[in-house]
């Protein structure tokens, strides 16, 4: 734990829950029901820049906090749903930041990153694309969006879908494959050529904007706002991807740890048969596998966020860690929903939506069965080249 760190993130803990978790009875924290309203989002970032923890994982200077020292922001951040947009730490904004830090020219940071890093703009990533056109979803091989070159432009066609907070945002990254692959395009939005189709309803709405699906109908972009270069596209997505698994680990173990708060406390008062409820095995114990499991959850995002530390592209353990975590995370939400009883399953604590959202993240960033294919192909690998 290093002095920076925990300074950022007790300001960060002290923010959050003095300031932000009160928002959470505001009627524009539903928003039109895909996720809250833009205004109270940026009401809440004015508030987190006084405060001094706005952007807190990205330094003065723009360079970023340490893995392990982003963890321990960014587990604070998530004590509340609405933490992560005040404090500017949220999916898919907090991930395509570090892409553009690592990747995008001096004049498209200055263009894209610097407002999304100022907490002035949202945005998103288009990648998805529905599965009933044989698009690109856990396997981006499949991507069907085109680009192709037009003069000094790119021209892109295609459609995509569960795209996170598409609506009300300001920056766009586009993936499509040209004759030379996959690329990544940096677009302002919104585009008259980008056309929302639909926003499902979905069990999660901690996300301004949705997830939206759309339509590219011949969008073209500036040849000078290609992110990197052509063909590299899916090894951009590697170095986003890694990390942006890793950080919604934290932001929903933060969630969880609220959830284990109010959880005890319903159980310490609440009384049942001559007794409080935490004093019946039955609740106690659940209470106490929370407990290990939450433990169990921060030494993984600890052991992988070290290993990304040391350059590595580390797309083996943020696999095992994005599994272990939301599974845990999802057994510790389910036992405080069914601590809580005939409350845990209503609006008046967050308990209820903690459960959702990461019902949710065990789907969103690659499903479990995803990674654990991919992790036994690995494995089957290794024997192989084990046997000589």
């Amino acid at each position: 734990m290093t002095t920076r760190a925990r300074a950022i993130a007790d300001k960060v803990e002290a923010f959050v829950r003095e300031t932000v978790i009160p928002y959470e009875k505001d009627p524009r924290a539903k928003g039109d029901g895909h996720g809250p309203d833009d205004a109270l989002v940026y009401e809440m970032r004015e508030k987190a820049r006084a405060a001094g923890v706005l952007t807190p994982h990205i330094l003065d200077d723009g360079s970023h906090l340490t893995q392990a020292e982003t963890a321990m922001v960014l587990i604070p951040s998530g004590l509340s749903p609405l933490g992560p947009l005040a404090c500017n730490t949220m999916a898919p904004d907090e991930g395509n930041m570090y892409l553009l830090g690592h990747v995008a020219s001096p004049d498209q940071k200055a263009h894209f990153l610097k407002p999304l890093v100022e907490g002035r703009a949202r945005s998103s990533f288009l990648m998805t694309e529905p599965a009933d056109e044989g698009g690109a979803g856990s396997d981006p091989s499949m991507m069907q969006t085109t680009a192709v070159r037009d003069g000094n432009h790119w021209r892109i066609n295609g459609r995509k879908c569960f795209i996170t907070g598409y609506k009300g945002a300001s920056v766009g990254i586009v993936m499509a494959k040209a004759e030379e692959g996959a690329c990544m395009f940096l677009v302002d939005l919104p585009d008259p050529a980008i056309h929302i189709e639909d926003v499902p309803d979905t069990i999660d709405s901690s996300m301004p904007g949705g997830h939206a699906t759309l339509r590219l109908d011949n969008l073209r972009v500036p040849a000078d706002q290609m992110l990197g270069e052509p063909g590299k596209g899916f090894a951009y997505a590697q170095i986003r991807l890694s990390p942006a698994r890793l950080s919604h680990c934290m932001r929903w173990l933060g969630g969880c740890i609220r959830a284990q708060e109010i959880a005890t406390d319903y159980a310490c008062r609440r009384e049942a048969f001559g007794k409080a409820l935490i004093d019946h095995e039955g609740v106690g114990f659940m209470l106490a596998e929370n407990r290990i499991l939450i433990k169990q959850c921060e030494l993984m995002i600890d052991w992988c966020a070290r290993v990304l530390d040391t350059g590595a592209l580390g797309t083996e353990e943020s696999s095992m860690a994005k599994v272990a975590v939301s599974e845990a995370l999802m057994k510790i939400a389910d036992n405080c929903v069914q601590v809580m009883g005939g409350t845990g399953v209503t609006g008046k604590t967050i308990v209820e939506q903690i459960f959702r959202e990461v019902r949710a993240f065990r789907i969103y960033d690659g499903p479990t069965e995803v990674h654990k294919w991919s992790l036994a192909k690995k494995i089957k690998r290794a024997w192989r080249e084990a046997q000589g």
